[in-house]
């Protein structure tokens, strides 16, 4: 270990390290690391440098604690950042962001590719670029209400991306009215105009339907909101022929006892379950899997489509399909008492639940029973009622291989999803919670069990033969920061999460705080920050395992009525299985990024939905006083997440009046400057309903109390007692239901500030 230097040698010795290493990236361990200065004390003097070095202008803070050398170059390239709070940037190609005055922006748009040159930046002063030329455009759209006077139009946005209005000629209005949710494309923005001339794309409806805002939610996101007719019209042609050849070809199993178990609401039945005892007392168990490649070929339109989705969008109230209805919901959704087509895998399992034997092959199935999830649960908790063995067996064999799976370093969050009652109209009338039981995870076992055994058939093969290029489902490592980090806070609580080691004495480790830190106080604080720490699961070629789960191998092939991935991992694995050529890699890969791509788009449309449900609830009850979790932190205020529904809705920091606050990110908290008060992620609070914002899909709160703050007040500072020193935190409240955002492998993002009301068009030139 290195004795300590002067700060001047050490910001010498931490600057010449960092330029050395050209457009590289580092944080203060890497740096104390290659410096060797390990003791705590002087790799806080390590990241004290780099602070300064950043501040003064001699490195580059690229992303808060990520520091590199500051680029030479005059000139970049990279992605136009557009705000609607002003606060335009370009992060160029080299992962350096850099903020752009809206005078020097040429009015670029979200995304476009631009050219930029990097002004003199003083010392002390953030940097700043000038966009010199727009080399891509990037196509978008923009969603807002029109507003059509006498002899002009505009629309008033909801983009988060865009401050001003869009012009739209009287010419271009394609119909549409004052009131009318319209999409609207920017044909033109003159350098000398504050605002940009547009036409309209298309009229969906009148703002506040809620048709209108759902499909608004979807072309938000660049998500379809309708399915082509001429897809559509090719689907309904595709018959279900199962004929006697095409039975021969495959494993007859429709003698089997076999049911589905779904939400009480599908209709697109993908997978099913079949199970009967062998000879030997040992069980055959049956994973059946929708076939649809045998109806949906490549090159054709419905497949194009598919593609172009990749995945099926949940919306509160309605399901966008990646698939035509007559697919999806008709001859590949394994419906009961009718003969399908499947791809199975199928198992030998023992009584303690040990697979000794396996096959994967394509069958002919038909189901003898269609269970909801409530119908199997009810079967499975009482022990009697219609295929009662069959399904106790399966759950008793799903809770050992679930055992195991957690023993071997699967991460155990649990997730209680909120549900809405919707009427006739879509409003929402009331909020219910559905949290995964035995039947949930019993299906959720079996699934996961067929996925892996797929992926390590092509992974894994065997012998001398060598993997071919596949869809594998990966979960990297958590940050090691972010894991760190969990691991100092939970030991203020006195729990242990070890930070280093393998992932399965991690993953271990954060299981027993999971379950050690049930029905406390600071449950919701601790298990959010451990979902949070986590990486995001994607599609790749490249197969690193899948941390979540503790899996070497995994991938996606029990749904692909509604996953284009799951559809390429049939093809793949028919392919392979029949001693096929391997694929190209590198279109593989591309199919992989764009699957991820949509399936993050489409999950930001399906929180979107819900906010939208959310906020459209919380208007029928301004004023009312709920009691909440604070569920994020961030310098513009607090999120709090209500016990009673768990809506979430901000509370934002210039309603916090006693105080001026300050953000501390590394502790999720606000800290009051004078009287020290701190709010904290997973603090319990009271809070009254103070505005619901339809048009934004934002729930503002006003506080009421902190549930630990004392009760005596203190009129002679004017203020509630106590204000003037920490608050006492009462942890024995227990929430009436929990939600978990996201399951294994997902990580939650926090929402962003959005810009204010516009109360009328903008001036214009």
């Amino acid at each position: 270990m290195k004795k300590s230097v002067s700060g001047k040698q050490l910001r010498a010795q931490v600057l010449d390290y960092v330029e050395s290493q050209q457009n590289n990236t580092f944080n203060y361990h890497q740096v104390s690391a290659a410096l060797g200065y390990g003791a705590p004390a002087q790799q806080r003097a390590v990241a004290m440098a780099l602070a300064e070095l950043a501040f003064d202008g001699d490195l580059v803070e690229v992303s808060p604690g990520k520091y590199k050398a500051v680029s030479r170059t005059v000139t970049a390239q990279g992605v136009f950042v557009r705000r609607a709070n002003g606060k335009n940037s370009v992060v160029t190609d080299e992962g350096e962001t850099i903020a752009v005055a809206e005078r020097n922006s040429m009015h670029a748009l979200n995304g476009d590719r631009v050219e930029v040159a990097l002004a003199a930046r003083k010392k002390g002063s953030e940097p700043e670029a000038i966009v010199t030329a727009i080399l891509q455009k990037n196509d978008q759209v923009f969603i807002g209400t029109l507003q059509v006077d006498k002899h002009f139009a505009y629309l008033l946005t909801d983009s988060k991306y865009l401050a001003t209005d869009i012009f739209i000629p009287k010419s271009k209005l394609k119909g549409g009215e004052t009131g009318d949710k319209a999409i609207v494309k920017i044909t033109e923005w003159p350098e000398d105009a504050k605002n940009p001339k547009g036409e309209v794309i298309d009229i969906l409806g009148k703002t506040g339907e809620n048709n209108a805002e759902q499909h608004a939610i979807l072309a938000e996101f660049g998500l379809p909101y309708k399915y082509p007719e001429a897809v559509e019209k090719a689907a309904d042609r595709i018959k279900a022929g199962i004929t006697p050849e095409e039975v021969a070809k495959r494993l007859d199993m429709r003698s089997v006892t076999t049911f589905t178990i779904d939400p009480k609401d599908a209709k697109d039945f993908d997978d099913a379950l079949s199970i009967r005892r062998l000879p030997n007392g040992n069980f055959e168990v049956g994973v059946h899997i929708a076939d649809v490649t045998h109806y949906v070929h490549p090159n054709t339109i419905i497949e194009h489509e598919a593609e172009k989705r990749a995945t099926s969008v949940y919306l509160v109230d309605r399901v966008v399909p990646m698939l035509p209805e007559h697919l999806c919901n008709g001859i590949c959704s394994l419906r009961p008492d009718e003969d399908k087509l499947t791809f199975s895998t199928i198992f030998e399992m023992t009584p303690g639940a040990k697979v000794v034997n396996h096959k994967i092959c394509r069958t002919v199935i038909r189901s003898n029973r269609r269970f909801a999830y409530e119908e199997a649960q009810d079967i499975i908790e009482k022990g009697e009622g219609e295929f009662a063995e069959e399904l106790t067996t399966l759950n008793e064999l799903a809770k050992i291989m679930r055992k195991e799976r957690y023993d071997n370093g699967s991460i155990d969050f649990d997730r209680v999803e909120v549900r809405f009652d919707i009427d006739d109209e879509g409003r929402p009338i009331g909020v219910y919670f559905k949290e995964a039981k035995d039947a949930n995870k019993l299906i959720e076992e079996f699934m996961l069990l067929a996925n892996k055994t797929v992926a390590t058939a092509i992974g894994c093969p065997g012998g001398k033969k060598k993997p071919k290029p596949f869809v594998y489902r990966v979960h990297d490592m958590p940050d090691p920061g972010k894991l760190a980090d969990l691991a100092s806070l939970s030991s203020t609580f006195g729990y242990k999460i070890r930070s280093t080691g393998s992932s399965r004495e991690v993953n271990r480790s954060l299981n027993k705080m999971l379950q050690d830190v049930k029905g406390k106080g600071e449950e919701n604080f601790l298990s959010t920050l451990a979902i949070r720490s986590m990486a995001k699961a994607v599609y790749t070629t490249d197969n690193i395992g899948h941390y979540g789960l503790g899996f070497e191998y995994y991938t996606h092939f029990t749904s692909p009525i509604r996953r284009y991935p799951d559809m390429m991992v049939h093809r793949l694995l028919e392919r392979y299985l029949k001693g096929g050529r391997a694929v190209d890699k590198e279109k593989l890969e591309e199919q992989c990024k764009h699957s991820s791509e949509m399936e993050q788009l489409a999950a930001n449309a399906e929180r979107a939905s819900i906010k939208y449900k959310q906020v459209e609830y919380m208007a029928e009850h301004l004023g009312e006083e709920y009691e909440g979790i604070i569920s994020g932190v961030t310098e513009w205020g607090l999120y709090v997440e209500l016990n009673e529904n768990k809506c979430e809705g901000l509370v934002p920091i210039r309603d916090l009046a006693d105080d001026y606050y300050d953000f501390d990110e590394k502790n999720h908290s606000l800290i009051g400057r004078r009287h020290n008060n701190r709010y904290r992620l997973g603090d319990e609070v009271k809070v009254k309903v103070a505005r619901a914002n339809l048009d934004k899909k934002q729930l503002d709160f006003v506080m009421v109390d902190d549930l630990g703050r004392l009760e005596n007040p203190d009129k002679s500072a004017g203020r509630p007692a106590g204000a003037d020193r920490p608050r006492k935190r009462s942890h024995n409240h227990k929430p009436k239901a929990k939600a978990q955002r996201g399951g294994q492998a997902q990580q939650e993002e926090s929402s962003q500030p959005k810009k204010k009301k516009k109360q009328q068009p903008r001036k214009r030139k």
